[in-house]
């Protein structure tokens, strides 16, 4: 079991002042991510990478961001700021998986469904390669419009999260296209969870921003469910009381340009096949999804190589009541963390 802690943060004001208090309160992990061989993508890389040669690349994604997302790209720049660090720094934090690009081949990589059946709920592994689980903060955000929780590895200002429009929003890497300068999927659902009240209004803005990379996005509000694929400039919409999503396309034209390697491919047709044989349980079934969560082939197991994706985190949530549940690291042996936000206008 890696996890040495979570770290809760309340971020609240300004773009700058969220950034700053953000950069200020995990400023020494920061560096020390930072330090271990470039935020340990020295590690994951094919080739030597360093800052100086990653800058043009950087200004390329900021100078998209600024665009699309001024107060984010604020934000970050504040982030640096506050954690003593370049800007250029902090702005890799946000583009670590871009900056790798993709593999054909991965062990795992998320697992995540969603349900209205009865009250909503939204549940997944979060499954990464470097070790992330050492970097895990839950960030209570004050956005624009709308507060939220927010899951966060390594100084990133957005992942997954829930807000108090009862909205939730998990997300699938899926390999297609080609990932060019532009907005991080991150970035893109911690834009959705500061301001979208509805399910409709965080469609249309998935599909407005020109993402970075290929995503599938699992959206849950108080009785709707989809499933938002995108590829390039392209969206495909998925929709049912309840969806699954692993890491392999689910609609048929997007699944003609899947660029997953075969065997990653039928390890995430497993994945996708276990949740649809157990059936998702009742969303008040905590230790039910836990149960489900924490077992293989859901669950990816540590074998030690740093370069492997491994499940780092599970996480249930429940729009309905503002709820986030976590389990950090390996879901099967640590020990239930739950966070809650009041309702819009309490």
């Amino acid at each position: 079991m890696r996890v040495t802690s979570v770290q809760s943060l309340e971020l609240t004001g300004s773009p700058h002042a969220r950034g700053y208090t953000h950069g200020r309160a995990a400023g020494g992990r920061l560096r020390a991510f930072l330090d271990d061989s470039l935020a340990r993508l020295g590690h994951l890389a094919d080739r030597p990478l360093d800052l100086d040669a990653l800058r043009p690349a950087i200004a390329d994604h900021r100078d998209v961001v600024v665009k699309a997302l001024p107060e984010l790209a604020e934000e970050i720049d504040a982030l640096a700021d506050g954690a003593g660090i370049e800007r250029d720094a902090a702005w890799l934090l946000q583009l670590r998986r871009e900056v790798l690009g993709y593999s054909r081949v991965t062990g795992g990589d998320c697992t995540t469904y969603a349900s209205v059946r009865d009250r909503p709920v939204l549940a997944q592994t979060v499954d990464l390669n470097g070790n992330l689980d050492d970097q895990i903060a839950v960030l209570s955000v004050t956005g624009p419009r709308h507060r939220s929780l927010v899951l966060s590895f390594g100084g990133l200002l957005g992942y997954l999260g829930v807000n108090d429009a009862g909205l939730a929003v998990g997300l699938n890497l899926v390999l297609g296209g080609e990932w060019e300068p532009g907005v991080p999927p991150y970035l893109a659902i911690r834009h959705v969870l500061d301001t979208a009240d509805s399910v409709d209004q965080a469609i249309e803005i998935l599909g407005e921003l020109p993402l970075a990379s290929s995503r599938s996005f699992m959206i849950c509000g108080q009785d709707r469910v989809v499933c938002v694929e995108a590829l390039g400039t392209q969206r495909r919409l998925l929709e049912g009381e309840e969806l699954m999503h692993t890491n392999h396309f689910l609609d048929p034209d997007f699944a003609e340009r899947d660029e997953i390697n075969v065997f990653a491919k039928n390890s995430s047709r497993r994945r996708l096949e276990t949740v649809r044989q157990a059936g998702i349980p009742a969303a008040d079934d905590v230790v039910g999804h836990h149960r489900l969560l924490s077992t293989p082939p859901i669950l990816v197991a540590d074998n030690g190589d740093i370069r492997r994706e491994r499940t780092v985190a599970a996480v249930v949530m429940r729009p309905d009541i503002r709820e986030l549940n976590l389990w950090p690291g390996d879901p099967s042996v640590t020990d239930q963390h739950a966070y809650a936000l009041s309702e819009r206008g309490a």
